[in-house]
């Protein structure tokens, strides 16, 4: 007995048909939708290479600008099914293909499964990046004279003004790295003479950050200067004062700004699984009742259709005993190879 059939007439095709070209139209939307998202996403990712140390993982952008393309064009083939479904002559021409086209949908679903499921999985893998990054980041910040570093303190200052952030984790990371270059310093003082010497590592070291830290918002000019002194400004203390540099770390402004793209993507897929299993149940549907017509050349006619030929259980017996002697049949031509060769 077919699984979920449904009895239909004239008027209830023409319905159904109309509604899935309309149905299809709109996947090639989401198609295009997905393309243009891999686009997006993979320019954002581009844009704050160096903030990752150029290792970020292109894979889910890749793989959107894939399904995209991908969707639009099966779904502009099954919008075109739908159009010539209730011309007899016309249908007849697209009905060998039906089945094949079907197994690539349910394919292409999995497909869309596994892309959704990257969009959640490999935010923890964006995070380690932008960790990493962003430390070599603020490490090189003072190299603008070196080869392959000459735009990162523009990058990292750009960074900081546009997500509101200030550092790594915070503000304090600047502290621990020395971010003026050697060329900004004069060794002949004594003050930055004896700074430099009074570190091991030889680093000039402040209780500073950069101005791209300043936050343009409070009413106090910016003090990004020995901020853990109270002593050098008026009306000062570090430990109850609200600073007015920012204080949230980069790493957790730009991965929020990450993951909430990928989980929104992520989202989007999930609908665009949904509106693919309507139309693959709507054009299955469709393709039964043309084919179980009475009378085919009488449209008038009623007929039945059905999302399967036979139960669900029959129906998966059926493709374990097909794939167990396509098993068997591969192992005997295996075994007979060498016989061959003797």
């Amino acid at each position: 007995m077919p699984f979920m059939p449904v009895k239909f007439n004239l008027q209830k095709r023409v319905k159904l048909a109309q509604g899935l070209w309309m149905l299809y139209w709109f996947s090639v939307i989401a198609g295009i939708l997905i393309f243009s998202l891999g686009i997006f996403f993979k320019i954002e990712l581009r844009k704050r290479s160096e903030m990752m140390d150029n290792n970020e993982s292109h894979l889910v952008p890749n793989l959107l600008i894939l399904v995209g393309l991908l969707a639009c064009g099966l779904n502009a083939f099954g919008g075109k099914v739908c159009h010539d479904s209730l011309d007899p002559i016309k249908f007849s021409k697209w009905k060998p293909m039906l089945k094949t086209y079907l197994l690539l949908c349910c394919g292409f679903n999995v497909l869309l499964v596994l892309v959704s499921l990257l969009c959640f999985l490999m935010q923890f893998s964006v995070y380690l990046t932008l960790a990493e990054g962003l430390s070599y980041a603020i490490r090189f910040y003072k190299d603008t004279d070196t080869p392959g570093r000459c735009f990162m303190k523009r990058t990292l200052d750009m960074t900081q003004i546009e997500f509101h952030c200030c550092g790594n984790n915070n503000f304090r990371d600047w502290f621990e790295v020395q971010w003026i270059s050697n060329r900004y310093l004069d060794m002949s003082n004594d003050v930055v003479k004896d700074r430099v010497l009074s570190n091991v590592e030889g680093k000039y070291l402040m209780d500073s950050v950069p101005f791209s830290c300043c936050n343009p918002g409070s009413p106090r000019p910016c003090i990004q200067h020995h901020l853990t002194n109270n002593s050098a400004h008026y009306d000062y203390d570090h430990r109850t004062e609200e600073l007015n540099i920012w204080t949230r770390g980069c790493l957790e402004a730009l991965f929020s700004y990450y993951s909430s793209l990928m989980s929104s993507i992520g989202v989007f897929v999930l609908f665009a699984i949904i509106l693919e299993s309507v139309d693959m149940a709507g054009l299955k549907y469709l393709s039964t009742a043309l084919e179980t017509m009475a009378e085919p050349e009488n449209p008038e006619c009623e007929s039945e259709g059905w999302l399967l030929e036979k139960g669900v259980k029959e129906t998966f017996s059926d493709l374990l005993t097909k794939l167990k002697t396509l098993g068997r049949t591969n192992q005997v031509e295996g075994g007979d190879a060498p016989e061959a060769n003797t």
